[in-house]
């Protein structure tokens, strides 16, 4: 019997402790480092773990790399072979922190929060801040985040041969409903 209490205690404490999570598998994060009179460059990953503790604010992300689709097939083969190599690092996460979050504030209209943390791409770690914005939808938590990423701090080359049309400065979309 006292077995049978420690399980139910268990089970319902974990419950407890998931309820404080909002997730989504099926975040969106897309990005383009296109210039101007060139090709466009753009991908999107629509597989995309983005993670919310709604009692800290804590927010955690991952995309799997191989996961971005390009318009062009040789160009996510130059994507995941040559620049990011994707078999060597096969991911990106981001790890942080939205400032001033209180998840039962949150409405329908949406608020910016600043949210401060580590990104992790290409085998490298950098400290950023962006700005994201939060609200509360019918279907649970929309998060929505635009922001840049220099390709110089990640260590990702970019060959003198097609330097002049690939942007280093690239600009990410991240977007997600979290339930």
């Amino acid at each position: 019997m006292k077995n049978i209490i420690i399980a139910i205690f268990l089970l319902t404490s974990s419950i407890v402790v998931a309820q404080d999570k909002i997730v989504t598998k099926n975040g969106s994060l897309a990005f383009e480092a296109s210039v101007p009179a060139f090709e466009e460059i753009k991908a999107k990953n629509d597989g995309v773990t983005i993670i919310i503790n709604t009692k800290t604010g804590e927010i955690a992300s991952l995309a799997l790399v191989k996961g971005f689709k390009f318009k062009i097939a040789l160009m996510e083969e130059h994507f995941n072979e040559n620049y990011i190599e994707s078999d060597k690092y096969p991911k990106s996460t981001f790890r942080g922190k939205i400032e001033n979050f209180d998840y039962s504030k949150l409405t329908s209209d949406a608020k910016s929060f600043t949210v401060k943390g580590k990104l992790e791409l290409h085998g490298k770690s950098k400290d950023i801040t962006i700005t994201a914005s939060i609200k509360k939808t019918a279907n649970g938590v929309s998060i929505v985040s635009n922001f840049t990423v220099n390709t110089d701090d990640f260590d990702i080359k970019i060959p003198s041969v097609v330097s002049k049309k690939v942007s280093r400065k690239v600009n990410v979309k991240l977007e997600g409903t979290l339930k």
